[in-house]
């Protein structure tokens, strides 16, 4: 894993990633969907107290069962600035990482990779940090454009730049619902990261990955501040 650097202000952030963002990989198409392991990253804050809580869940890509989770606490280091906020999250996360006792395989993340103002979301800052295939699913879709997709499950549209630059999807995981963004990280590519946002999504819009991780850092978070 490479070295985490915590930056003292903005500037070396802004530095940091433009120095990582020219190792992510791009040309591998990722874990096939529906196999191996899939790994969801989530965190919640108690601002108040400048505290971070970060859950990494495992599950079964083929069943989505539940193989190992993990929580970690820590303190938030880095000021709330537009687009750096990896830098608020990624050291909790990987300690959540490092306390899981299976491989975590394919992480997927609860925000943005490529479709990031730098090219460089948590997505793909984790994956080149942990050098794990990572794309990230949304909610939102930031500073992007985009038609709105079919109104059938699995219908997508792509997520555009002004100058036209496709950096993610819009894609719909439930009929007539919302659409998720999914952004690819690190090695792993776009059509992939759809086809395993679909899996992860049976039943509800957000991937099920997503769901139990948020679910699990809240409870965390709830436990550290009583």
């Amino acid at each position: 894993m490479t070295e985490i650097r915590t930056p003292q202000d903005e500037a070396e952030a802004r530095a940091v990633q433009d120095e990582l963002r020219g190792r992510v990989v791009l040309d591998e198409a990722g874990p096939p969907p529906g196999t191996g392991l899939v790994t969801g990253v989530d965190v919640a804050y108690d601002d108040a107290r400048d505290v971070v809580a970060a859950a990494a869940v495992v599950l079964d890509a083929a069943t989505l069962a539940v193989v190992d989770e993990a929580t970690a606490v820590g303190r938030v280091t880095f000021p709330y600035v537009p687009g750096l906020l990896a830098f608020r999250e990624i050291p909790t996360v990987l300690a959540a990482l490092d306390a899981l006792t299976s491989d975590p395989g394919l992480v997927v993340c609860d925000g943005y990779g490529l479709a990031h103002p730098r090219r460089f979301g948590l997505a793909a800052h984790l994956g080149v940090l942990t050098g794990l295939p990572v794309f990230g699913v949304a909610k939102n879709p930031f500073a992007f454009s985009y038609e709105q997709p079919g109104a059938r499950r699995g219908d997508s549209s792509p997520l555009l730049t002004d100058d036209g630059e496709e950096v993610g999807r819009a894609l719909r995981t439930q009929p007539d619902v919302k659409p998720v963004f999914v952004s690819v990280g690190h090695r792993v590519d776009l059509a992939t990261a759809c086809a395993h946002t679909l899996r992860l999504t049976p039943d509800y819009r957000l991937p099920e990955s997503t769901r139990r991780a948020d679910a699990l850092c809240r409870r965390a978070l709830r436990e550290a501040t009583a």
